[in-house]
């Protein structure tokens, strides 16, 4: 009987064992089938090596064994994939391995690795349409901006291929006989990069193609919601690399969160750590970045401003506001947040914009029609309310928009608000998503001081055309912003020229123009080629 009883309970035990492993199976089976990854519709994904379990790291060869993050698509709120992060451990390896990889980057010659950048922005152009239709899939920006951004990363490879003959210091006179006094310049060694949601493609791209021409390499932490671009892109570099039989670890990567990044800033291995993202948490990257006398380039918020005055070109100004403020759902950081409209065009120009805001097509942003897509999170969403109640309270009166969308996604309705003081508190805060702020200003004085009055310094623009005011605007004076334009919207800066602000923005500058000797260290040597020994400023010594 005992017998019996136990082949019998061990039999429903085997059964209720195999009835277990079935329902993990089908659980598992369901998870994956839920996967965008795994749809007919998404299949363009796996052309850039994604599956629906990705290696969140890569040092020369892929790996991570951290937590799993899943990405979702902020159109619909869906998971795409997901992306296994580093362990610290792991990005301690990598650390070691990037350096070890330096050894030999740093001694290619500039024009070599000019070619090795060239290569690099060849591959990308090969896969701009997918890795373009990517982004605005994980980031949620619409398909031509996906698309643009990819084509910023190539147009810095084109330029830091040119530079790469071009890197030098000046030869100096020396005031002694028989003597040369020149700047060398060296690259710093290895260069952490951390990047933002907004721009997962272009920001690593300023950064990675001038680093690599100036003989630096590369560690990139990608914002923990756009892990898949960081995956997909790295593995395009990755190719080039080891195509040219060069250290995969050149370029690493480290997908994770805070743990990872706070590593970066504090370790004194990282010779030059560029972070881009919010005010907030980069004055806690500097901090960490100071307290080792590292060095930094910072790339944070902006509270931008376009001027409108009575002479300017309103259909030069409509169009230009409305891109501005409703372009990438308001989350560039060089969006336009505040309108100031002279007292005598105010009405008219309210009036139009509000108008040209009605007629933003809204929708999937893979659509190639959409001209605005969701913010990027659900967090974003809320934010997005909270800063709308603010400004009521305020004394905001609420133009247009100012809704949630009742549609799958993080859509909310593009946002004008009049009526407030151009010192509200609510108008002095950087709020990352489509909310525009009107300000009814006098004088020329007054705009210019209003302008320059909020904490951040990244981008401002005038709209004129009154030469004197143009210069009066460009002058010590006028703003005091990294990028002042005239006649043109805060956003969509080139790339020729160095992008980057001041004072919250963080100072830092990217991209083009001289921007590369931040990521170079300059010695300036004097070389004694006589027979004699004369001191500067006449001083013997005998």
């Amino acid at each position: 009987m005992q017998r019996c009883l136990t082949l019998t309970v061990a039999r429903h035990s085997r059964l209720l064992l195999r009835n277990k492993f079935a329902s993990v199976h089908c659980q598992q089976s369901a998870a994956m089938s839920g996967l965008l990854i795994n749809q007919p519709k998404y299949s363009w994904l796996k052309e850039l090596g994604l599956s629906e379990d990705n290696p969140g790291v890569y040092n020369g060869s892929w790996g991570g064994s951290g937590e799993v993050i899943t990405s979702y698509c902020p159109a619909n709120n869906e998971p795409i994939a997901r992306v296994t992060q580093a362990t610290l451990a792991e990005y301690e390896e990598t650390v070691q391995k990037t350096r070890e990889a330096w050894k030999m980057w740093a001694d290619i010659p500039a024009p070599k690795r000019g070619e090795i950048v060239r290569q690099i922005g060849d591959a990308l152009r090969k896969k701009i349409k997918v890795l373009g239709s990517l982004v605005s899939l994980e980031m949620g920006k619409i398909y031509v901006e996906g698309v643009g951004e990819v084509q910023e990363y190539v147009d810095v490879c084109d330029y830091a291929v040119g530079l790469s003959r071009m890197i030098g210091g000046p030869i100096l006179p020396s005031e002694r006989p028989g003597h040369a006094l020149i700047e060398q310049w060296n690259p710093v060694g290895l260069v952490g990069i951390i990047t933002a949601f907004n721009f997962p493609v272009a920001v690593y791209g300023w950064n990675n193609a001038i680093a690599l021409t100036c003989g630096n390499v590369c560690l990139w932490k990608g914002a923990p919601t756009t892990p898949l671009t960081s995956v997909a892109v790295t593995k395009i570099v990755a190719e080039v690399l080891e195509q040219n039989n060069l250290p995969g670890a050149i370029c690493s990567m480290t997908c994770g969160g805070a743990d990872i990044g706070t590593a970066m800033a504090k370790d004194e291995r990282v010779d030059l750590l560029s972070f881009t993202g919010s005010t907030h948490v980069g004055k806690m990257v500097a901090m960490m970045v100071q307290e080792r006398f590292g060095r930094k380039l910072l790339e944070l918020g902006g509270n931008n401003a376009i001027i409108v005055f009575e002479d300017a070109d309103l259909n030069l100004v409509v169009p230009s506001a409305v891109f501005a403020s409703v372009g990438t759902a308001g989350q560039r950081c060089t969006t336009t947040r505040r309108l100031m409209l002279h007292e005598s065009v105010h009405d008219t120009v309210v009036e139009r914009i509000t108008k040209a805001y009605k007629q933003v097509r809204i929708g999937d942003p893979w659509d190639p029609s959409t001209m605005y897509g969701p913010l990027h999170t659900k967090q974003a969403v809320e934010q997005y309310l909270a800063a709308i109640e603010q400004a009521k309270k305020q004394g905001g009166t609420l133009v247009c928009g100012g809704k949630v969308m009742d549609r799958p996604g993080n859509y909310v309705e593009p946002t004008i608000i009049t009526g407030l003081a151009h010192d509200a508190q609510i108008v002095h805060t950087e709020t990352f998503v489509p909310i525009l702020y009107v300000l009814k200003f006098k004088t020329e004085e007054e705009a210019f001081a209003w302008n320059n009055e909020v904490k951040q310094g990244l981008s401002s623009s005038i709209f004129t055309k009154d030469m004197g005011r143009v210069f009066r605007w460009l002058g010590p004076k006028g703003s005091d912003c990294g990028i002042v334009n005239v006649n043109i919207p805060t956003s969509g800066a080139e790339i020729g020229g160095a992008f980057g602000g001041e004072k919250h923005t963080g100072g830092g500058r990217e991209s083009g123009s001289d921007s590369w000797k931040q990521y170079m260290r300059r010695s300036t040597c004097t070389i004694n080629y006589s027979k004699d020994l004369p001191l500067a400023q006449g001083i013997k010594f005998e």
